[in-house]
């Protein structure tokens, strides 16, 4: 695909009877370097735009380069080896890909079926088929629509990861409908297949569905899901137990064909004792795969004399199937199990592994090893691990009964998440002040720890980003287990995290339960941490009548405990949503008072950012001088301290300042600041925000053609996230809708 911007260069030169050095003399570029252009070399944006007004393409040059440019993901989780039978569902299957469908709507195949049947394991085996039909890429999403232990996926945390993908990592919204029309947007020009993996319900995927045809969705379920056939006309496939010859042939493939012709009634009984599913066949051949020595008719008679009971299957029992995997473990990997059945989230690292298990990292890594070889757990990336749904909810049964010390272990689980966050967010913002009491360590946890420096942090934001999935369901977990400490300590840890990325989803719920947590402690110090931060959530949200509510809250309860340095930073919040609203006098008496605490505790942070609102009240009073004079200090304090947040706040109320007093060559120069110190601090957020801002400004200049370009790369990084409101302005701008004077101003 990157080659297509060359062949249209070379369409377009051809065109207009252009020879390569004609076109490059009037490109003011070398033949050599437009030679590799043609040839599949991506140029900049700036010389893409050079040789689309050299042929006159009308914007189309930069509509391809930026096609060339996006991700094209593979998502497809390796395919079962040794897959034999199902050959009247791939005929099927492969006719409905190539019959003619609906221009309007996507192909939609739906594959359901009762557990163990090997939904999953068809719906893999036919896409890598269908791989060569979807030049775009494969985008998979695990659903976990069943799994008592685990909640399903809800779509805003689907769809973010799906955009992710897509080269749009959505930092955050809880607004699934907004996320669902980013993601139909990004999908409208691509040509993709979408497996969506053990639906829970319709409701779960309706978002989750592209709006162009370009795109055919495989969705596996246990569940008819019968609400499709109000959105589409899917394509139906009920898959059930195997036949007796593909049950036959399955059993042949892994146990080998001298072994199978030594025992064939043997074979056709242990097929029909697994129920014929595909699941259960594999784990008993591959049992006695593993036990050479042990005749076929011993497995049969062992499943005869245990309980016959496999999830509403009728005369198989996987759970017996299982706990033969169970008994070749070693003791390490063998207390893992059912632990790991308890853990919530979709995920789980090595690390977290031992942590939970109270074990050395390297027993732990010997353990999960066995675990991925024996089939009950999966890897899924270096050092990260998942369960298949039907082995986690058997881990999860045998947790109920073997596992004597949950609430310890669900203790140093949490404990580690929290001391790992702690050591991420002292990385991250080296400069903020901590003063939560940490309970210790319990003995044998070892939490992560990163250095001071670029590469620490940038490791530290990537574990955060790896982990997000995991904060609200361990969270959830450790409040289950009666650790209220833990739960509302974590949120409140990961405040840098949480301002850098907004996901306002994992922000909002888990500073929810955050307060729940403190509320069953009785500790309202906890609670006034805990609300202002949900407060300043709803803030930056835009939500101001919500945020002012629990401003008022917070700034009650940390005065009724007397936690002075908390009350500090709810007045200052406060102070924050008084200039939002224009309150120029609460703003000023807000920052006052939380100044004069801020001294006494040293924290030059919060001095500089009271500084910088009393600045933003004389903005309010007209004294534009006097406010540009307060932010100068402030922008100075926070630069002693290295804050990279810091500055772009105080750099961003100073552009409105300069703006204001009509000096806008000051106002660009601290816009490329602004763009900069953003970049720099890898808030893509407000580097976008800096460069829509840039744009207006350099539009008033007469530099439109900079201003576009500042627009663009404003609108990649809206697309990115999930502003559509900043997209939606931005893409307006572009096509000359809105005055190119238009405000796009930020939040403190």
């Amino acid at each position: 695909m990157s080659e297509s911007f060359g062949r249209h260069v070379r369409a377009l030169r051809t065109r207009h009877a252009l020879s390569l050095r004609g076109l490059a003399d009037l490109a003011r570029i070398t033949p050599g370097y437009l030679s590799k252009i043609e040839n599949g070399r991506l140029p900049s944006v700036d010389m893409a735009r050079t040789l689309d007004v050299a042929l006159g393409a009308n914007g189309s040059l930069l509509a391809v380069l930026t096609v060339d440019q996006l991700p094209r993901p593979a998502q497809l989780p390796l395919a079962m080896s040794g897959f034999v039978g199902r050959e009247p569902e791939i005929r099927d299957l492969t006719a409905a890909l190539e019959r003619p469908t609906d221009s309007r709507v996507p192909l939609i195949i739906a594959v359901d079926g009762p557990p163990g049947a090997g939904k999953t394991t068809l719906a893999l085996h036919f896409a890598h088929k269908a791989i060569p039909r979807f030049p775009d890429g494969q985008l998979y999403a695990d659903l976990r629509g069943h799994s008592p232990h685990d909640r399903p996926a809800r779509p805003d945390e689907v769809l973010a990861d799906l955009l992710r993908s897509l080269g749009v990592p959505a930092a955050g919204t809880a607004d699934v409908e907004q996320l669902a029309a980013l993601y139909r947007s990004a999908l409208a020009e691509r040509r993709m297949l979408i497996v969506l993996d053990n639906a829970a319900d319709f409701a779960q995927i309706e978002p989750l569905l592209p709006g162009t045809a370009r795109c055919a969705v495989i969705i596996t379920s246990r569940e008819r899901l019968s609400g499709l056939t109000l959105r589409a006309s899917p394509h139906r496939l009920t898959l059930g137990p195997m036949s007796e010859d593909e049950s036959l042939a399955l059993l042949t493939t892994v146990l080998g064909r001298e072994r199978a012709d030594r025992e064939p009634a043997a074979l056709a009984s242990l097929a029909a004792r697994c129920g014929r599913l595909p699941l259960a066949l594999r784990v008993a051949a591959e049992r006695a795969v593993t036990t050479p020595d042990y005749d076929l008719r011993d497995l049969v008679t062992e499943l005869d004399s245990e309980r016959l009971d496999v999830l509403g299957v009728e005369d198989a029992d996987v759970r017996t199937i299982f706990s033969w995997s169970l008994r070749r473990l070693d003791p390490d990997a063998a207390r893992l199990f059912p632990l790991l059945g308890l853990h919530p989230g979709p995920q789980i690292s090595g690390r977290a592994v031992a942590a939970f298990a109270g074990m050395p990292h390297t027993f732990a890594r010997r353990a999960t090893a066995r675990l991925t070889h024996a089939h009950l757990l999966r890897a899924v990336g270096r050092d990260r691990y998942t369960f298949h749904d039907l082995i986690r909810d058997y881990a999860a049964e045998l947790a109920d009964r073997e596992v004597t010390d949950t609430p310890a272990a669900v203790y140093r689980l949490a404990s580690w998440y929290l001391h790992s966050a702690t050591a991420a967010t002292h990385v991250l913002a080296p400069f903020r002040f901590d003063p939560m009491a940490k309970d210790e360590l319990p003995r044998g946890v070892h939490p992560l720890g990163w250095t001071a420096d670029d590469a620490g942090a940038l490791d530290a934001l990537r574990w955060c980003d790896a982990e997000l999935p995991n904060f609200v369901p361990i969270i959830q977990l450790a409040m289950d287990h009666g650790h209220y400490k833990l739960a509302w300590q974590l949120p409140v840890v990961l405040w840098t995290y949480l301002l850098q990325r907004r996901p306002w989803t994992v922000w909002i719920r888990s500073h929810e339960l955050a307060r729940q947590a403190a509320q069953h402690l009785g500790d309202r110090a906890a609670e006034g941490w805990v609300v202002t931060n949900l407060a300043e959530g709803y803030r930056r949200m835009g939500e101001l009548a919500m945020a002012n509510r629990l401003y008022a809250e917070a700034r009650r309860l940390r005065s009724d405990v007397d936690d002075r340095y908390g009350l500090a930073w709810a007045l200052a919040g406060s102070a924050f949503l008084a200039a939002d609203l224009r309150d120029d006098r609460r703003a000023q008496e807000f920052a006052d008072r939380a100044t004069q605490i801020f001294v006494q505790y040293k924290d030059i942070q919060g001095q500089a950012l009271c500084l910088m609102t009393r600045g933003d009240v004389l903005r309010l009073r007209g004294d534009l001088d006097g406010g540009l004079a307060l932010c100068g200090l402030a922008l100075g304090m926070m630069a002693d301290i290295a804050s990279l947040e810091g500055q772009v706040h105080v750099l961003r109320k100073m552009v409105e300042i300069h703006l204001l007093r009509k000096d806008l060559p000051h106002a660009l120069v601290l816009l490329d600041d602004t763009v900069l110190t953003s970049k720099e601090l890898r808030d893509r957020w407000a580097e976008a925000e800096a460069l829509t801002r840039r744009g207006d400004v350099l539009t008033e200049l007469g530099r439109r053609d900079d201003a576009r370009a500042s627009w663009q790369q404003a609108l990649a990084l809206y697309d990115e996230l999930d502003d559509t409101t900043g997209s939606r302005s931005v893409r307006e701008l572009l096509a000359g809708v809105l005055p190119a004077t238009a405000a796009h101003p930020g939040n403190s």
